[in-house]
């Protein structure tokens, strides 16, 4: 039976809208649009070159992602977090990852083991150089790579979104990050579970690395329950701390 695919029209490459939410969503991973931030059309339009229809656009997916929230009559604002948001962020991040490693564990061991030693080099490097921002990167890396050793597109695509939302939880809150070698040490026990086939450990560790963030996080958190400084996107004002790594 031959199907009738005249009404479909050739695949186009990745549109503005999409590119922007990208730029957009990393600026507010990264701290440089803290929580409360309001993002003016004009002059986000103007430095990243483009127009306010995609931008209203990727603004909007990213409305869809919960990053963003839209107040009537005052426009778009980066979504204030509290703590409770930080205890749910951490919570389904367990839960995600938790479900993702025993994925890897029931799959080829070998292979995730390769990944996440790639990644623990990256994070390594970073930590000898010195550079905060790309340990967080590193460290963002590695987790997503747990993840994607387990070939769940879903598991993927929810860690993705909760690995954004920790970086901001991160550039907003975090005072007391653990120092590098702890964080190493600390991820050289995840990767040699996975080698190991180790599932106790492996869950154990997952569980304590999160609460440990929890508790670093919140502990430098206003008691308001909400965090951040406001402002306005692009009216030349400092940028947040830089991210620092879980």
């Amino acid at each position: 039976m031959m199907l009738d695919v005249s009404d479909l029209e050739p695949v186009s490459r990745r549109s503005t809208a999409a590119i922007v939410a990208d730029r957009i969503r990393q600026a507010i991973m990264r701290g440089t649009f803290p929580p409360g931030t309001q993002l003016g059309e004009v002059e986000l339009a103007g430095r990243l070159g483009v127009s306010r229809g995609p931008l209203r656009e990727a603004m909007q997916r990213l409305v869809a992602e919960g990053l963003l929230r839209s107040e009537r009559h005052r426009g778009l604002f980066v979504r204030d977090l509290t703590t409770a948001d930080v205890r749910d962020v951490y919570i389904a991040r367990t839960a995600v990852e938790r479900a993702a490693a025993l994925l890897v564990l029931a799959g080829d061991r070998p292979a995730a083991t390769e990944r996440l030693t790639a990644a623990l080099s990256g994070m390594e490097a970073a930590a000898e150089a010195g550079d905060a921002v790309a340990l967080a990167d590193a460290d963002h890396h590695f987790h997503h790579e747990l993840v994607a050793a387990a070939g769940s597109p879903r598991l993927r695509r929810m860690a993705d979104a909760l690995l954004v939302e920790t970086r901001m939880c991160l550039a907003a809150l975090q005072q007391n990050p653990p120092p590098a070698a702890d964080l190493l040490a600390e991820h050289r026990v995840l990767r040699d579970a996975v080698r190991d086939g180790d599932a106790d450990r492996l869950v154990a560790t997952l569980e304590e690395h999160m609460a440990d963030a929890v508790a670093r996080i919140l502990g430098g958190a206003p008691r308001a329950g909400t965090a951040g400084t406001a402002g306005t996107a692009g009216t030349g004002g400092e940028p947040a701390p830089p991210a620092v790594p879980a």
